[in-house]
């Protein structure tokens, strides 16, 4: 309509509502700590709020004050300090002495039946319900907290500045970590992968509480949720590691059962298990301690929540829950609801939980109907003046159009050394390592003193430069883990890990699962919680199994945050070749149209040290690429070779690895050794002199070197192993053409692999762009090359004869 009690409001966003599903949130919320951390879904406002009420609950009044006075520098409480009534509605829940007295005595016989059995309320529980039919129920503080939270929550839904996340989250990821709550996810069953990895954190790191992941019934056809449960039930956990560890993860892998994935009903139609408890038989010996569970009753729920954290604390995580709900409401304001009945809807309605919750309570004496009512009036009027305040645009405002605040959020561009002051966990002494000394063995360049070509045996190489980068940042940073694929014992599949082995706890290096969206998701929910992660993805191609976790997890956290979080995560990508079609793809073009990435591909063993040293000192999520063709490549530009010591190369700055003065070669990749090729033959036989410069870095990208270099040759071609069509040379080329068209006397040239697939490696001289390559596009586009035969087209109308049939 518009409106809600009078008040003008058009709400544009989404809204997937969980009315219907309190009391599997509340029961739940009641018994995690602060320390207890969620992770949700679209559908997990109910889950947010409650936690944020059992947070504020469980939080004394100088630290509710602290976290609000520090939040965004206490942005969102001096509007409610300025705006807010004063008034504390909950002193009309005092109870009087005789109350309490008559209230005990009925308190202590209560005796519920849950799903799984006889709940009696304990002791404790009894002495937090005395104290608070002793006192005023709620204090000031804690009323000024809830309203912060319900008027925090209204503005991140409605977009406005004055949100958890100044709105850039929105409804479907709001969260506010001072109280537990991690990121809600927009992908169904997104957080399935993400939150193994904030458990890996707190058990890594030995940190207190555990980790939940609420997402719904549907969210268990997706393959991250399946990736997620195999990465958390490795048996590594008891077998292998450090036994003060404490065995499996601390998780609970929590469905909302609310029968429905959208419209599709996951029993009888869209999923074969009929009981989706059932689900871990199949996983571990321990059925992942399944259980199904009542979640219309709250006192059900709390029962299980406190059972599945003593089999947590026993070492025997993690835990499957299936928390039977339901939603009274379509997926969406755009679902009619056409897919089940109004009988179904009623049916469900006249067993609601808040009702039936309500009669338990008056029906053991706990409270009366005034009481109740009472209760109720405060929470109408507390949600209508927050929905007021955050739906008005005078005093919640969102950021203006032409503001740049999310250009400064995308990346946090800082630089720490280490994310805990705390000695790093170590298997021997950095000069005790076998790889080490190894290294020590090496000359540092490709050629040695008296000028002779080192032999690869004897050469420092790219491998060894990763290796170096990485083993140094292990002994500096105690939070710093590396897993994927084969990287213990093996070494890593390329060996770049050979020596960690030894050097490091298996905690802090790890295999994992075949499991590609698991291995990126895992390391999205560790840097959340403030660790550093490198992970692995053996081959480029193997980007698409991970496709959600690298382009819609590890790229937005920072900005959809507002730069609360930070994604401090080195992910280690292979380039292949003579692997064929499906091991041999480039896809830095795909990493390069993703906006919250930094990406560096460096191919000489100076540029992998110091780009790795950088991506592993910094706080934003890098996607290093490595050509798998020149692991063992030594230092060929660096005269000096490579320094022992520490450096840094700024990611983001290209390098001339040629000088000339006729014409640049920008090159990406290993590329680049192609291009010297080349550029040699046209200085030696056509006394052309090319300046070739490697990019280096593909986000971001600093221009000044390449403009100046085309500034002064007027001409210009640009070259990587990705398939030319959509290729970020493309994008390079298109904003040289922008920036310095005055000085061009030819248009840029972009030359890359065929559009095809990638052949055997019989045949990849076919594909990938070579030395002939170069000499056919200079020849026939930028410099007439004397007495030159071309062996391939770069013609006008073959360039529009490949795009008309899309080769």
């Amino acid at each position: 309509e518009g409106a809600y009690k009078g008040v003008n409001y058009d709400h544009k966003g989404p809204a997937h509502l969980s009315i219907g599903q309190e009391s599997a949130s509340v029961g739940q919320a009641f018994a995690l700590e602060v320390d207890d951390h969620i992770f949700g879904s679209h559908r997990s406002h109910g889950e947010v709020l409650a936690k944020g009420l059992s947070a504020i609950r469980k939080l004394d009044d100088d630290y509710l004050l602290k976290i609000m006075e520090s939040y965004f520098d206490g942005f969102i409480l001096k509007v409610l300090n300025k705006f807010s009534s004063q008034e504390n509605k909950y002193d009309k829940l005092v109870f009087s002495k005789k109350e309490k007295i008559s209230k005990n005595s009925k308190i202590n016989k209560i005796d519920k039946v849950s799903s799984y059995g006889k709940t009696n309320i304990n002791d404790k529980a009894n002495e937090n319900t005395k104290k608070y039919l002793t006192k005023k129920y709620i204090s000031e503080v804690k009323e000024l907290a809830i309203k912060f939270l319900i008027y925090g929550c209204f503005s991140e839904i409605f977009a406005k500045n004055t949100g958890f996340n100044k709105g850039l989250g929105g409804s479907m990821h709001m969260f506010f970590i001072p109280f537990g709550i991690y990121p809600n996810n927009a992908i169904v069953g997104g957080s399935g992968s993400i939150g193994p990895g904030a458990a890996l954190f707190k058990k890594v790191n030995r940190k207190p509480g555990i980790v939940v992941i609420n997402i719904g019934d549907g969210a268990f056809g997706c393959g991250p949720v399946w990736e997620g449960i195999c990465f958390a039930t490795m048996d590594q956990y008891r077998t292998l590691w450090d036994k003060s560890l404490n065995g499996g993860l601390p998780l609970i892998i929590n469905c909302m059962n609310n029968h429905y994935g959208m419209g599709g009903q996951t029993v009888g139609e869209t999923m074969g298990f009929k009981i989706l408890a059932r689900l871990g038989a199949g996983i571990n010996p321990d059925q992942m301690h399944a259980e199904r569970i009542n979640g219309y009753n709250p006192l059900a729920v709390i029962d299980a929540i406190k059972r599945k954290k003593e089999v947590i604390k026993q070492g025997l995580g993690p835990v499957l829950l299936d928390t039977l709900t339901y939603r009274f409401s379509g997926h969406s304001p755009s679902d009619a609801s056409s897919y089940r009945t109004k009988e179904e809807i009623l049916k469900w309605q006249s067993v609601d939980a808040i009702d039936e919750f309500k009669k338990k309570i008056i029906n053991n004496d706990i409270a009366d109907i005034e009481q109740i009512t009472n209760i109720n009036s405060i929470v109408d009027d507390v949600l209508f003046e927050m929905f007021k305040l955050a739906a008005d645009s005078n005093i919640s405002d969102r950021l203006d159009i032409d503001s740049e605040y999310i250009s400064s959020v995308m990346f946090s561009n800082q630089r720490v050394e280490k994310f805990e002051n705390r000695d790093p966990e170590i298997s021997q002494k950095i000069e005790e390592n076998p790889r080490i000394k190894q290294i020590k063995n090496k000359v540092r360049k490709a050629v040695d003193s008296q000028g002779k070509t080192v032999s690869i045996a004897k050469a420092y190489n790219v491998r060894d430069a990763i290796f170096e980068a990485l083993i140094n940042r292990f002994y500096i940073d105690p939070t710093m883990i590396a897993f994927g694929e084969e990287n213990r014992d093996w070494g890593g599949a390329f060996g770049v890990y050979q020596g960690l082995t030894e050097a490091l706890p298996y905690h802090r290096l790890f295999n994992t699962p075949i499991s590609e969206a698991a291995i990126v998701g895992v390391a999205v929910g560790y840097a959340m919680e403030g660790g550093r992660a490198v992970c692995e993805l053996m081959y480029c191609d193997f980007l698409g199994r991970a496709g959600d976790e690298v382009f819609n997890q590890l790229s937005k956290w920072q900005s959809m945050s507002a730069g609360i979080l930070k994604m401090p995560v080195v992910l280690r990508i292979s380039v292949g070749s003579k692997y064929g079609a499906q091991h041999s793809q480039d896809w830095s073009s795909l990493v390069a149209h993703i906006p919250g990435l930094k990406a560096v591909y460096p191919v000489t063993p100076y540029d992998a040290k110091g780009l790795m040293n950088a991506a592993l000192i910094g706080t934003d999520p890098v996607v290093f690429f490595e050509s798998q063709k020149i692991y063992n490549y030594p230092e060929y530009f660096r005269k000096e070779g490579v320094p022992e010591e520490y450096y840094e190369i700024e990611i983001g700055q290209p390098d001339i690895k040629m000088k000339g003065k006729d014409i640049t070669i920008l090159c990406l990749g290993p590329f680049l050794y192609t291009a010297i090729e080349a550029a040699k033959i046209l200085k030696n036989n056509y006394n052309i002199e090319a300046e070739v410069i490697d990019l280096r870095s593909i986000v971001p990208l600093n221009y000044d070197i390449i403009l100046e270099s085309i500034s002064k040759t007027g001409k210009v071609l640009l070259g990587s192993e990705a398939v030319e069509r959509g290729s970020f040379m493309h994008t390079v080329a298109s904003n040289i053409t922008r920036l310095v068209f005055d000085y061009l006397d030819a248009p840029p040239v972009v030359i890359g692999s065929r559009n095809w697939i990638t052949p055997a490696a019989e045949l990849e001289e076919l594909f990938f762009p070579t030395k002939s390559t170069i000499l056919d596009a200079v020849n026939q586009s930028l410099i007439k090359l004397k007495d030159y035969t071309p062996k391939k087209d770069f013609s006008k109308n073959e360039i529009l004869h490949r795009n008309q049939f899309g080769i």
